[in-house]
């Protein structure tokens, strides 16, 4: 079983905004794969289904980016997963926009959902999915670039990390987490 967290805040007041990356991910796989997200417990809307014949947990925290780890935290303890079988989705300014990273493990950077979500569980090792959306032009104004709406042509460029992001997930399931490395880094 593999439990999938697209980080990002709630989409009535963060909806089309690049910190609301992995919320789009996550999106973008149900639909895809004919998962309803109509369940809301650990302080996450969730839904369930199977891909490749993997049962998968599709999950979007709704405790604001900052706290996302406590969400996560209780997916974790409540279904016993291991965390190699932990995707985390979240948007990254120093990944180029419409490009994604794959990692193992690793460090939050500068994320504060990805700080919490390190905190929570205690540890930095799991499966990582960073979606680019670039940099602002004003390094001074970095929560403005994260939280404020996007243009239609911005967002248009950022779908293409969103798909790719959606496709490695599958290709994590079906062929294992090197195999997405090498095919999208």
């Amino acid at each position: 079983m593999y439990i999938i967290v697209g980080l990002g805040n709630p989409e009535q007041d963060y909806a089309r905004t690049r910190h609301n990356m992995g919320f789009d991910v996550i999106n973008k796989i149900a639909q895809e794969n004919k998962i309803e997200l109509n369940k809301n417990k650990f302080d996450a809307i969730y839904g369930t289904g199977i891909i490749n014949n993997e049962k998968v947990i599709l999950v979007k925290p709704q405790t604001y980016m900052n706290l996302s780890g406590t969400s996560v935290r209780q997916f974790i303890n409540f279904y016993k997963n291991p965390l190699e079988n932990l995707i985390i989705i979240y948007d990254d300014m120093d990944v180029e926009k419409g490009n994604i990273k794959i990692r193992k493990k690793g460090g939050p950077g500068s994320h504060n959902g990805m700080k919490s979500v390190e905190q929570e569980i205690a540890s930095d090792t799991f499966p990582r999915i960073r979606v680019g959306i670039g940099t602002p032009q004003n390094k001074e104004d970095k929560i403005n670039y994260v939280i404020g709406h996007l243009p239609e042509n911005e967002y248009k460029i950022l779908q293409e990390g969103i798909e790719k992001s959606a496709d490695a997930v599958i290709d994590i399931i079906k062929n294992g987490l090197d195999h997405a490395m090498n095919q999208y880094n």
